[in-house]
């Protein structure tokens, strides 16, 4: 007969974080999290009375102590990263000090369902609950996960719809063409009262100053070290000012009264992470929103002078070439043979060393057949100066010549085309909304206002050429009419005023200035 097994049941003991809760004098330790959305007084009010009533709720519990409240203030809650206290109660859980969380509710603790689940697991790993007052879930319960995933897959979809609540208000504003800009960061412009953007006179200064001197041919390295030079701090308030932020400034069209709108847009609602727009979603374009900074044709030939910067090409190959204003010549010597660029070299002949131009393709290229002369610095100077003063000698027949040019370039056609492109594309902006509203298919007229907008751009340049013409032409007249004796010596600032291109031939240099006159020097 064989032995009848016993077999006694031993209870386990019902764990709450790492503690055992049937042990008569161990309380849990119970910690709070809390967290408000905007900083509005009102919720910052909320704030303290929910810290309040945590405090009050725990200590009611004969069971429960307090481990610490922990609340996230004034920060979104779509990213868990920004959440400091959230990351730092997390912590304490996994270092054992805490037992247990309670939390108003699913959207408090986390609106993003990844995360949510992820550090719910990573709690319950460690046998933390985590109880949410509104839903009456504990996610040590068997149904606690099941109902949690739903939960916070509903508080995902809220969080969603509000995000695309704010995204249709802020269509609808851009629509209106009401423009939002920080101005705290926008040199040249403030705000006024009412919110609109108002210009800032001595920001405004510094940005002509910008303009002015990339149009006179500095570089944006050399413009930068100048604004520091003189002290002029950055619209952030730093001292070093950097060529990207330069950039940005000469290609910013709110300096004319325009507003380029949703230039970047949000990819995702959670990451809220934003990328540049390239006709993804819309753009609005608001012409003449706010008071402008920059004349419109000044801005149009910064934005020309910067393409022709970029694609400087040379010589029978078209080469590209760097652009490089380290001195008034560099960038406008060409060669007469081969059409290259000259560079300015330190040469070492024999022990004797001098400063000269010479055609890059014969710097650069081996068996190059260019055979240009290569020309000491101090003479191709001197042949620009005889080049100025023999305009200052003939004065009259050159003002004449000045005067029949100006003639020539002023003409009023293109204004009345903008007039007329701009009816054009009021007429199909309307006709897109209507279209797009009735769900119909609207490509074609879509379609024909990118091609009218193109046309615009190429009218505005057109008239931006034929303005600078007339500034070149201006300036000289202006420096023929004042300048009373010829020059003595070579100076580097009135050659970026007046000079366009210089061209080296085996007998002669012809000076070519911006106003369209041509000299020749023989060699």
């Amino acid at each position: 007969m064989g032995v009848s097994k016993n077999v006694t049941v031993i209870p386990a003991f019902k764990r709450v974080g790492n503690q055992k809760t049937n042990e008569s004098k161990v309380k849990t330790r119970v910690a709070a999290y809390c967290r408000v959305s905007t900083d509005s007084d009102e919720q910052a009010n909320s704030y303290e009375v929910q810290i309040s009533h945590y405090t009050e709720f725990i200590k009611k519990n004969p069971e429960w102590e307090l481990a610490g409240i922990f609340a996230d203030d004034g920060i979104s809650g779509t990213n868990t990263k920004k959440r400091e206290e959230f990351n730092r109660m997390i912590e304490e859980c996994m270092e054992g000090k805490i037992d247990m969380i309670i939390t108003k509710s699913i959207s408090r603790f986390a609106r993003n369902t990844l995360d949510c689940l992820k550090y719910i697991r990573q709690l319950k790993d460690k046998n933390i609950p985590v109880f949410f007052e509104k839903e009456n879930i504990n996610t040590m319960d068997s149904k606690g996960e099941i109902m949690l995933t739903i939960m916070a897959s509903l508080a995902q979809q809220e969080s969603q719809s509000l995000s695309q609540n704010v995204k249709l208000g802020i269509q609808y504003r851009y629509q209106q063409g009401e423009i939002q800009v920080n101005h705290n960061r926008f040199l040249g412009y403030t705000k006024d009262e009412d919110k609109r953007l108002v210009i800032d006179p001595e920001g405004a200064e510094i940005v002509k100053r910008i303009y002015r001197e990339y149009l006179e041919g500095a570089s944006l390295l050399q413009i930068a070290r100048g604004l520091e030079a003189d002290g002029i701090l950055t619209a952030a308030g730093k001292a070093k000012w950097r060529p990207e932020t330069l950039k940005k400034i000469l290609q910013n069209e709110k300096y004319i009264g325009d507003a380029l709108l949703q230039k970047t847009y949000t990819v995702d609602f959670l990451s809220k992470k934003r990328v540049k727009n390239n006709g993804i979603v819309p753009q609005y374009y608001v012409e003449n929103s706010h008071e402008p900074i920059i004349p419109r044709d000044l801005f149009m030939q910064v934005q020309e002078e910067m393409v022709r910067r970029t694609n400087i090409r040379s010589g029978k190959s078209g080469k590209k070439r760097v652009y490089s204003s380290k001195y008034a010549l560099s960038s406008i010597v060409y060669c007469g043979q081969c059409g290259d660029i000259y560079r300015r070299v330190h040469w070492n002949n024999r022990g004797c060393k001098s400063i000269v131009w010479r055609c890059v393709s014969r710097l650069e290229e081996k068996g190059s057949d260019c055979t240009s002369p290569t020309i000491n610095e101090e003479t191709l100077q001197t042949a620009v100066i005889k080049a100025i003063n023999q305009l200052l000698a003939n004065k009259d027949p050159f003002l004449q010549v000045l005067q029949k040019n100006i003639t020539t370039v002023l003409n009023e056609e293109n204004e009345k085309a903008i007039t007329d492109i701009d009816g054009k594309l009021e007429e199909l902006q309307q006709q897109l909304l209507q279209q797009a509203k009735s769900k119909n298919d609207y490509n074609d007229v879509a379609d024909e206002i990118y091609r009218l907008r193109e046309l615009k751009q190429n009218v505005l340049i057109e008239n931006a050429e034929r303005e600078g013409r007339r500034q070149r032409i201006d300036e000289m007249t202006e420096f023929l009419n004042k300048q009373s004796h010829e020059l003595d010596e070579y100076d580097e600032q009135l050659v970026r005023r007046l000079i366009e291109k210089v061209t080296v031939f085996e007998e002669k240099i012809t000076v070519e200035f911006k106003s369209g006159v041509e000299i020749d020097v023989w060699t």
